[in-house]
Parts: structure tokens; C-alpha cells; sequence
């Protein structure tokens, strides 16, 4: 299968210099991207000089993670798309698997694998670890991290299983469905719109999955850092957008409202925490939201499967039941 390995760059010449050797080292099966969202540093100029076998794409602005993709992979030929961040460092042999399930699988659309902390090798990362899933409200975790209890990797998820959304730090998708689903949401910008993105192609009946055979090491946070109140607003509101997009439409109402009165009990906890600049990007969240229900109503699809969750609440399991890890 033809698949094209695509990195999105925004001023990234650090990262490219640490990561790309590994990606281009172990990647003979695909063709190199490079997707420029209009850097002001060297970086384009960088990969030119130092990997000659990369190719290149300039977007005529920085687009953000969601319109960044969807600009460039105009331009790219590809039957599998792996979407990889600037921050991640590859393994020999990480594309064979996947490919070999893309292969197998036809109904198979999108694929994660298993995701390791760069820092902490031995540990899984925050950003999909063993793959994602969400609870009834749209809080998603993971096998191997739950909200911000990471799991050492002992082998308990070396398997190959069905998930339901795979994280945007290394995600791979058939070109197809990718076309089909019109591709990430260029509103989100950033954060949970590949969460987005699977729950669309989980409603019209694609499979999403793991492989724990392709290993990856991700840094995370080299974009944009956790502390960040810029984030803390894009995943409140982006959270509320997908829910609103995705949600069957008699669990529509009540879950937003319910996640509404949850987002303000964790705005309330950022101001006791003496965050004053996190609770002021819940509040620009909330009505960044309302001020897009309209707009976001209307790409709603015809079907919204109703098993899209395995249990109602992630937040009482692990702070009532102290459910801190995926088993629990």
C-alpha cells in the first residue's frame, strides 16, 4: 500500500533536527512530508539542506493542527495517510504492522499505535498511550492513562484491539475515509479533533484500532505546554463541539447541560487554585461554543450510533472509586 508519512511543522527546526533522523531511518516503505504551516524560522530551509528525500509542503499560513492537515494533504498521493507529530520518535519497523492490518482489514479505517513516553520510556503518554476511549459526558482517557495517572508499560496492552478514537500525535487513516469524512474540522484549530474525526467515521461504521506491534515515543507539549490557558480554552470548547456534532439527539440536551455544570465546577476549582487565567478561558470556552451551536448543529450526520461509550462516568470512577488506572 502507498503511504505517506506527514509531518506538520510550525517553527519546529529543534524538533525536526531530533526526530526526522528516525522517521527517515525507519520509513522505507513510505514517501516523506514535511507540512509547513507558514514557519518563520529555518526549518523549511533546514529540512531542504539536511534531508533531501523529504518532500515538502508550504501552507500559506499557519492553519493550526486541523486545517494545517487538511490543506496539505491536498496535495499529497497517498492510500494511507500517518500522521505524525513534529515530537514524535519512530521505532525499525513501525510501519509494517499497520500497514499489514490496513491490508487484512478493509473495514479498518484508522489506526493508533502503541504510544510511549520519550522522557520516560518505560511509562505510556498522555496524549493516546493504548489507545482512547470516551465516557458518557465526553471525557476521553485512555488504556494507560487516565485523566493524569499514567500506567508503566508492563506488556498489559501488547495487543491489537478495537478503540474508539486514536491520538492525532500518530495517527493513521485510509485516504478515503479521510476524503469521505472531509477530513478534521478546520474550527477546532487544534486539540480533540481526531477525537472528532474517529467519532464521525465510528458513526458510519469504520473500525478504529490499536496495534501495540508499531511503537512510537512522543515528547508532548512541545507545541503548546499543559499550563497553557490557550489549551485549557480549545479542549472546553472543542469538547462541547464535538459533543454537539456527535451525541444521538435525545442524549443532546442533557449531556451538554450536564458537561456545562461540570466545566464550571472545574472552572470554580482553577480559581481556589489561584488560576485566575484558566477560569477565565472556561468562560471564553463556553461562549466561544454558543456562539458556534448554529453552525456546528448543522454538521451533524444522519446517524449518531448510541454505543459510543463503555461506562457513564470517567470522573466518578477515578475520583469516587479511585479507578486510577484503565483496569480499575
Amino acid at each position: 500500500m502507498k503511504i505517506a508519512v506527514v509531518i506538520l511543522n510550525w517553527n519546529g527546526t529543534k524538533l525536526l533536527e531530533q526526530f526526522l533522523p528516525s522517521i527517515v531511518n525507519y520509513s522505507p516503505e513510505a514517501d516523506i512530508y514535511v507540512a509547513d504551516n507558514a514557519s518563520t524560522d529555518d526549518s523549511v530551509a533546514f529540512v531542504k539542506t539536511n534531508f533531501p528525500t523529504v518532500k515538502i509542503v508550504v501552507n500559506e499560513s499557519n492553519f493550526g493542527f486541523a486545517q494545517g492537515y487538511n490543506e496539505a494533504l491536498k496535495h499529497i498521493d497517498a492510500e494511507i495517510y500517518a500522521l505524525v507529530n513534529s515530537d514524535i520518535e519512530v521505532t525499525e519497523n513501525w510501519l509494517k504492522p499497520i500497514i499489514e492490518t490496513f491490508e487484512k482489514e478493509p473495514k479498518t479505517a484508522i489506526i493508533q499505535p502503541k504510544l510511549l513516553d520519550f522522557k520516560r520510556k518505560e511509562y505510556f503518554e498522555y496524549a493516546g498511550a493504548a489507545g482512547g476511549f470516551l465516557d458518557k459526558y465526553g471525557y476521553p482517557y485512555c488504556r494507560g492513562r487516565v485523566f493524569e495517572t499514567l500506567e508503566k508499560d508492563n506488556g498489559q496492552y501488547d495487543d491489537n484491539r478495537e478503540i474508539f478514537w486514536a491520538s492525532g500525535a500518530c495517527f493513521f487513516i485510509r485516504s478515503s475515509v479521510y476524503k469521505e469524512l472531509k477530513g478534521f474540522d478546520a474550527d477546532f484549530f487544534a486539540h480533540q479533533e481526531e477525537i472528532d474525526l474517529c467519532w464521525r467515521a465510528f458513526n458510519k461504521g469504520y473500525i478504529i484500532k490499536y496495534n501495540s506491534q508499531s511503537v512510537v515515543y512522543h515528547v508532548g507539549g512541545a507545541t503548546l505546554q499543559q499550563g497553557n490557558p490557550k489549551k485549557t480554552f480549545l479542549n472546553f470548547r472543542n469538547s462541547l463541539l464535538m459533543l454537539l456534532k456527535n451525541l444521538p439527539k435525545k442524549q443532546l440536551i442533557p449531556i451538554i447541560f450536564t458537561r456545562l455544570i461540570l466545566d464550571g465546577v472545574a472552572g470554580i476549582q482553577f480559581l481556589f487554585q489561584g488560576k485566575f487565567k484558566h477560569f477565565l478561558a472556561i468562560l471564553k470556552a463556553h461562549f466561544s461554543f454558543y456562539s458556534l451551536v448554529t453552525v456546528h448543529y448543522k454538521k451533524r450526520a444522519h446517524f449518531q450510533d448510541e454505543k459510543y461509550y463503555k461506562i457513564r462516568s470517567i470522573v466518578f470512577e477515578y475520583f469516587v472509586k479511585d479507578g486510577k488506572v484503565f483496569e480499575k
